[in-house]
């Protein structure tokens, strides 16, 4: 007697990358991704922008890459030497200038965004994978918001959405993001903290990591050594921790700063809540500035992005560097049969 084992084959998500301020970068290292094949291997990528520009930059890249115009994400081909597109068609290709801050650049890029926002919300893609934008092309086409956070969450109708670094498996969330050091620390209350961590766990848990262990980075030297340099670890941050331990997240803290990222980097914590803004963002990009990752939790799509700018001042040149945006498409991909919509 014969028996036969069943396989079965996981979908490829579509994951939607909106190519971002056509005088920047982003059409560059979208291209360059997309001539990888180890990026189709994991995913289906629908590029949303304007055709020309694209074009453009695939003669900039030298890639071997043909445009396949479609209407929406089910038309797609999705195979290594074609890039399905949406295309936009919102940019006048003779005024143009890679490098330069305009409305015209800024106004599309919002486009590109609210079109895949639209394509997540309808399920019709699986997440996003941003480019870079620029705020002063925003600013000059007077759309309303100062980057892609704020974008998002006005789109999306959401609350505050979480930051989350991910670089080499190690976690990192910002219980601040854009505030003055000053401001950053006067944040820093217990109810927070606590907040924070209840929220960061659940986002986790949306993204399929079981079993999660926290810590949370202390802010002076030492974590304040009990009072001797700074009360905020003594007064605000341990009570907070142990507010959400209350609540049932596992979490350890304060850790010393200078020791908690290396930790969580060899899989001691599988994430770190850190309190200001360079705080984690040092630890990360210092582990690999190229692979560094963002992930925007609290929306109710899966949303990666690279962590670096439009960089106007190498656009155009092929020059810029693909690996951020290649590692931002695959942990799109990685994460999409994992993510959960539905709040915890």
């Amino acid at each position: 007697m014969t028996t036969t084992t069943k396989t079965t084959t996981t979908e490829k998500a579509i994951i939607a990358i909106p190519m971002g301020d056509p005088a920047g970068i982003g059409p560059e290292i979208t291209m360059k991704s997309l001539a990888k094949k180890e990026i189709y291997d994991v995913c289906k990528p629908l590029v949303i922008g304007d055709a020309a520009v694209l074009e453009k930059a695939i003669a900039i890249v030298g890639a071997d890459l043909r445009i396949n115009e479609v209407t929406s994400p089910a038309e797609g081909k999705y195979e290594l030497g074609t890039v399905d597109v949406i295309n936009l068609n919102n940019i006048d290709m003779n005024k143009l200038q890679y490098g330069e801050v305009s409305a015209q650049g800024g106004q599309g890029a919002f486009e590109y965004i609210k079109k895949a926002v639209e394509l997540a919300t309808a399920g019709e893609v699986k997440a996003l994978a941003t480019t870079p934008i620029n705020k002063e092309s925003l600013k000059a086409a007077n759309v309303p918001y100062i980057g892609h956070t704020e974008m998002l969450e006005a789109l999306a109708g959401s609350d505050d959405p979480l930051t989350m670094f991910e670089v080499r498996g190690m976690r990192i969330f910002f219980l601040t993001r854009h505030l003055s050091l000053k401001d950053a620390i006067a944040a820093m209350t217990k109810e927070r903290v606590h907040d924070y961590l209840v929220r960061c766990d659940r986002a986790l848990a949306r993204l399929g990591v079981e079993n999660r262990r926290w810590a949370v980075a202390g802010l002076n030297p030492h974590s304040g050594e009990g009072g001797l340099f700074g009360w905020e670890e003594v007064e605000q941050i341990k009570p907070g921790i142990e507010l959400a331990v209350a609540d049932g997240i596992n979490a350890v803290g304060p850790v010393p700063a200078d020791s908690v990222f290396f930790q969580a980097l060899n899989g001691k914590y599988d994430a770190v809540l850190s309190l200001y803004h360079d705080q984690g963002h040092i630890a990360a990009k210092m582990t690999d500035f190229h692979r560094t990752i963002s992930i925007t939790n609290g929306l109710p799509f899966l949303r990666t992005s690279v962590d670096h700018g439009t960089a106007f001042d190498i656009a155009g040149k092929n020059i810029a560097e693909s690996t951020s945006m290649e590692e931002c498409i695959k942990l799109a991909a990685q994460y999409a049969p994992k993510f959960t919509a539905n709040s915890l």
